[in-house]
């Protein structure tokens, strides 16, 4: 399987990058920045240098040609402002998935976020509003197109090792979960085609990666 990474350098991007090397897959992970050539490398993935929000939807259509799914787990991240929550987090994930439906690459998965309700919470602040928000219309975005999309959102993300046990539902209680578990869920949801059409909720729990999956698609 050839799978392309949107946000190939983030850290759920390099521990999924790893977990398909080792099953013999091939992966290209987006970067923006040409030092983090080696990085990705190192994970396993061919490093290419693409900033979706400068690049055109036919830059990006160019390099998923010929893949067997794309992910998007790249987003403007901590310390960036409002504006660029939503020309990547928004803007971005849309055109990597019009370039997907372009390039023919049905299978679709987009990490999101938990609690996109609290965006009209004053209490949450302005920029993480604007975060959410943009979540929003990017889960907007891909469930109106032609893909099999799977759309992830993972509780609060810590760096612990993984414990391989998770709940995966349409609903969740907010709570934690490490990034070893979430791209361990990624992996799962790429090798399970049944899974598309959903939106679900990830935490940790106590049920087996394999057998949450499992569950959702039977």
């Amino acid at each position: 399987m050839r799978v392309v990474i949107a946000g190939g350098h983030g850290q759920i991007a390099l521990r999924l990058a790893e977990l398909l090397r080792r099953q013999g897959d091939e992966v290209i992970g987006l970067i923006r920045n040409p030092d983090h050539v080696d990085d990705v490398a190192a994970a396993g993935a061919r490093g290419v240098v693409l900033d979706l929000e400068s690049a055109t939807v036919d830059d990006a259509s160019a390099v998923l040609t010929g893949a067997d799914a794309a992910v998007f787990a790249a987003g403007a991240g901590p310390g960036s402002g409002i504006e660029r929550k939503d020309t990547v987090d928004r803007a971005a994930a849309a055109k990597f998935a019009e370039a997907a439906e372009r390039a023919g690459v049905r299978r679709h998965v987009q990490i999101s976020a938990m609690a996109l309700e609290r965006a009209g919470d004053p209490a949450v602040g302005e920029v993480f509003a604007a975060y959410l928000h943009a979540k929003a219309a990017a889960e907007d975005d891909l469930r109106a197109r032609d893909l099999d999309w799977t759309i992830l959102r993972p509780g609060r993300l810590m760096n612990e090792p993984g414990t391989g046990k998770v709940q995966l539902a349409e609903h969740a209680e907010r709570a934690e979960v490490p990034r070893d578990d979430v791209a361990a869920v990624l992996l799962a949801l790429l090798g399970e085609p049944r899974t598309a059409g959903r939106t679900l909720e990830l935490v940790s729990g106590d049920v087996a990666v394999a057998d949450a999956v499992a569950a959702l698609a039977s």
